[in-house]
Formats: structure tokens, sequence, C-alpha cells
């Protein structure tokens, strides 16, 4: 019996550590991560998807937003508001953190203690972001655009249409 119960907590314990990612922040260190999760992002013609990943540090939390661009000299700048879905809204102040590759721009946000007491509790509703740069013709868009929690563009009532992220936040605690 105790063998039973021990075969069955390491079975518990292999299944949680292999459910999460690596965050690699700007190709150095690696930090325990989210599932990077394809909220929907309608306005972005390109790919009308951005690609968002939580990752805990010994110093706090860092938010990453991933946008496939034609053009890497655009970044992800500016003010990030993160929606909740009680209503809360948290401001992240840009620190010029980014990276940028041929076709992929990334920006680093980082969450407060408080910021992510809240963040583990509550789903993340949607995340409203800049891109900047100086556009010319057959360029990716530049300007404001939110990505919202939802899997797919079409759903039916059965499907599972968010992503549990509150629940994922949580895992890495």
């Amino acid at each position: 019996m105790n063998q039973k119960v021990l075969l069955f907590l390491l079975f518990i314990a292999t299944i949680s550590a292999t459910s999460q990612e690596l965050l690699s922040f700007k190709g150095s260190k690696s930090y325990r991560a989210t599932n990077s999760w394809n909220f929907i992002c309608e306005n972005y013609a390109l790919t009308g998807a951005a690609a968002i990943q939580i990752a805990k540090t010994e110093k706090g939390e860092i938010l990453k937003i991933t946008i496939e661009t034609t053009n890497p000299a655009f970044n992800i700048a500016g003010i990030v508001y993160v929606y909740l879905t009680d209503n809360m809204v948290i401001i992240c102040s840009d620190k010029g953190i980014r990276e940028n590759t041929e076709n992929q721009i990334v920006s680093y946000y980082s969450f407060s203690a408080l910021e992510m007491n809240k963040i583990k509790t509550t789903d993340i509703q949607s995340i409203r972001f800049n891109i900047k740069g100086n556009a010319s013709k057959f360029n990716s868009q530049t300007g404001n655009f939110t990505a919202v929690n939802r899997k797919t563009y079409f759903s039916t009532t059965s499907d599972k249409k968010n992503y549990a992220t509150a629940a994922e936040i949580t895992a890495l605690y």
C-alpha cells in the first residue's frame, strides 16, 4: 500500500514539473514560467495573436509579450495595461527590456509582489500594448493593440474559450 501511495505521489510530482516551461530572459538566464498563451489580437493583421508568458524570478515576476513582425526594428514599448476578470487594471511601466529577432519582437515587464498576488487569484482578461517604429509600405502595423484571453476566434459553447491564467501562475509557487 505504501509503495502505491509513493508511486502515485511521484507520478503527480513528475506531471506538475513537466507541465511548466522555461522563460529565457534576454537569451541568458532561464526561469520557471507558465505555458505560452496565444491571446487573440484581432486588430493585428499579420498574425492575429500575441504570445503571453509569465515567469517567476528571484526578484519578482516577469511578463513576456511576443509578437511576430516583418520589421525587426519595431518594438513593443510604452505602458502595458493588464486587465483582470474582476475589472482591476495593472499598469506596467516600460523598463526598456526588449529583444528583437528576424521575425519576432519581445518585451519584458515586471510585476510587484502585490500585483502578482492579485494575478495568482484572478484570470487575465486582456493585455493592451503599443508597437512603435517607423512604418512604411508592406510593414507590420504599429499602434495600440489589445490581446484578449481567448484560445480561438470561433468556438462552441462546450469549448473552453479562455486560458486559466491564475491556475497556471499559482502552479509556479
